[in-house]
């Protein structure tokens, strides 16, 4: 019965741990095909272009 609990936990702990590292990856993903984020047009396309100058500098 205790190999059990100790398996079960072990198993919990790798879902966790590959739910985290995966999770952020299926965000971006999502956000891709879903088309959020900040748009090129407008405010968001001057908010781009002067983040992308001050990295540059």
């Amino acid at each position: 019965m205790a190999a059990l609990v100790s398996s079960a936990i072990l198993s919990l702990r790798l879902l966790i741990l590959a739910g985290l590292l995966i999770a952020p990856i299926g965000a971006v993903a999502y956000s891709k095909v879903a088309g959020y984020g900040i748009g090129k047009n407008g405010a968001g396309f001057v908010l781009f272009v002067t983040l992308q100058r001050q990295a540059m500098s």
